[in-house]
């Protein structure tokens, strides 16, 4: 038996008493994988980003391990909503324009002192200003700095569009700005480089792109690590009581850990290792979410249907944005329907080995939108669910 099928009849024995569609984690391999992070780390610590895990239960675990330390969070309303349950560290990491939420952060002492919200242009200082309504506790501020890989010039940009503050000048005269507004402080610095932690460098099949892709981001690398030191040296000399510098993602984190400049490292990806994450030379995770649905139909020889299963994720269409068949092996789309809203066919000899009801495990292809699909996750340790718990959607939260 292959360790993808024994992993399949562990799960299968795990699941007998549940009916599909459902999702688990696999505590096993989710453990390790926080391990593996902690290790590329290096001592720093690993900021868990909540958008690639969506499940209170799960970032309380992985937080409990030595290693972690604080949330990156994706909304304001999500933020308040952490901070409320204990999350005492929780960094905002995108720009928001939540005047209710910013009224209540402002008006309450707590929350006003777990949560920082990343400010990358003084309109966002005017509107949370306007939102106050009376609330004078003073706002936690961290700013963003562009990571985009410039070339030719500035004619090529490599890299998400994200903060418009690209030189350590406009970074320090933005932190000036900050310390002139009574109610605010600077406290952190953020620089996400998508384009090397987001991004795969092994791709299968593809040699020269994946060489191509490498000396791209060797090259982003050491052009970050210069300008992000002497960003941090401009915001420093403003604010000198600054916290924390955080950089990095999953695909990222031994190489952003190694800047002397930096505090901590962003991860959260790497913990359900979704198939996006598989591509990259310097790590190997271990799949640890999945979703499963039932087989429904058998329309003839190599085929099968099972029940819904059209979970794309966001960013550039393609087909590697739709999850994979992973378990049993073998299995694959019908080019002609790929993943359907209501139901997805498969192909393969695999396939005639499945009877109605029988689960087909799905990896998908980002982390934590997975989460907005399924309000449960069971949590498979062994051949057993030893618990059950709820997603972000499963507590009647959808923050996006």
């Amino acid at each position: 038996m292959t360790p993808r099928a024994a992993d399949r009849a562990r799960y299968d024995r795990a699941t007998a008493s549940f009916d599909a569609p459902l999702a688990v984690v696999d505590l096993d391999a989710f453990d390790a994988n926080a391990a593996d992070l902690v290790r590329r780390a290096g001592g720093k610590p690993v900021r868990v980003a909540s958008k690639s895990v969506r499940c209170r239960a799960l970032l309380e675990r992985v937080l409990a391990r030595d290693g972690f330390a604080g949330v990156m969070s994706y909304t304001l309303a999500e933020s308040l909503w952490l901070a409320r349950a204990g999350f005492e560290d929780v960094l905002l990491a995108y720009p928001s324009v939540d005047q209710a939420g910013f009224a209540e952060l402002t008006g309450d002492a707590k929350l006003a002192g777990a949560v920082t919200v990343v400010v990358d242009d003084p309109a966002q200082l005017d509107l949370i200003d306007c939102a106050r309504d009376g609330g004078r506790e003073e706002v936690r501020v961290c700013l963003e700095l562009d990571t985009s890989l410039r070339l030719l010039g500035g004619r090529i940009r490599v890299g998400a569009r994200r903060s418009p503050l690209r030189e350590p000048g406009q970074l320090a005269e933005l932190a000036r700005s900050v310390a002139r507004r009574p109610g605010f402080r600077v406290v952190g610095l953020m620089a996400y480089e998508g384009h090397v932690a987001g991004v795969g460098d092994a791709v299968a099949g593809q040699p020269l792109r994946s060489r191509g892709i490498r000396l791209m981001q060797s090259a982003a690398r050491r052009e970050l690590a210069v300008r992000r030191a002497a960003a941090v040296a401009a915001v420093r000399a403003v604010a000198p009581e600054l916290e924390f510098v955080n950089g990095g993602g999953t695909g990222s984190v031994q190489h952003t850990a190694a800047e002397a400049a930096v505090t901590e490292v962003a991860a959260g990806s790497g913990l359900y290792q979704p198939r996006l994450f598989d591509h990259y030379s310097s790590f190997s995770g271990r799949p640890a979410a999945l979703f499963a649905q039932p087989v429904v139909r058998r329309p003839g020889m190599g085929c099968v249907t099972v029940l819904g299963g059209g979970y794309p994720a966001s960013g550039p269409v393609g087909e590697d944005r739709l999850p994979v068949p992973y378990l049993p092996e073998g299995l694959r789309y019908d080019p002609l329907e790929a993943a359907g809203e209501v139901q997805t066919p498969l192909l393969g000899a695999a396939a005639d080995d499945l009877l109605i009801g029988d689960k087909v495990w799905f990896r998908h292809a980002k982390a934590g939108e997975l989460c907005e699909r399924f309000d449960t996750l069971h949590l498979v340790e062994g051949d057993q669910v030893t618990a059950s718990v709820p997603t972000y959607r499963g507590e009647g939260r959808t923050f996006l």
